[in-house]
């Protein structure tokens, strides 16, 4: 933490079972390491707060691609009830263990295209700006990776399991600074888009 400085911590949302890809989708490798590991490392390339992931699927065979990083785990049982769920989560988890932080940024392991200077830009725009939320822009809609501060938190603590993020960066415009990031919709869902992503993997 960086003495009176704001704050930004991270929470990595992967705790989804990757039902239409068949196995972890965290564990695709991808420019040599997984998923997981590659979303993780870029996190911690921020410098900013603590670093959690939240997991559930698969916790056993994901948490060692983890284990010698700086981080905490956070195990969702109930992930299976959506999304929301692994968010509220994650933030309770952020506010409980760092109670002055000062806004949280939530990210995916299968959003290839971001990386560490997309994280960062997002990060200085907060700062920049002061808007109460900063998402990333792309095929025509504003997602994440997205930053939340902290007069935000009330509502996404009010999310269902069923709901993500989405629905809170769209409520009020006006309050939303965009990063663009080109390419964010490409992720990582089915066997096709496995293929997309290396189309040299043997079938």
């Amino acid at each position: 933490m960086r003495a009176g400085r704001a704050q930004a911590g991270v929470v990595l949302l992967a705790a989804g079972g990757s039902s239409r890809l068949g196995h972890p989708k965290q564990l695709v490798v991808h420019e040599g390491k997984t998923l997981i590991r590659r979303a993780a490392e870029a996190a911690l390339s921020l410098g900013e707060g603590p670093v959690l992931v939240v997991l559930g699927a698969h916790r056993d065979i994901i948490a060692p691609e983890l284990v010698d990083l700086p981080l905490r785990i956070i195990e969702h049982p109930d992930w299976a009830r959506g999304p929301g769920g692994s968010l509220t989560m994650g933030l309770s988890a952020m506010s409980s263990g760092t109670p002055d932080v000062d806004a949280v940024l939530f990210m995916l392991c299968d959003q290839v295209r971001v990386t560490a200077s997309h994280l960062r830009a997002l990060v200085d725009t907060w700062r920049t700006t002061g808007a109460p939320i900063v998402a990333s822009g792309y095929d025509g809609t504003h997602g994440v990776p997205a930053l939340f501060s902290r007069a935000v938190f009330p509502e996404l603590e009010a999310l269902s399991p069923a709901q993500g993020a989405r629905g809170v960066i769209a409520r009020e415009p006006t309050r939303v600074a965009i990063v663009p990031l080109p390419g964010g919709g490409e992720d990582v869902d089915t066997p096709a888009d496995l293929d997309r992503l290396d189309p040299r993997r043997p079938v």
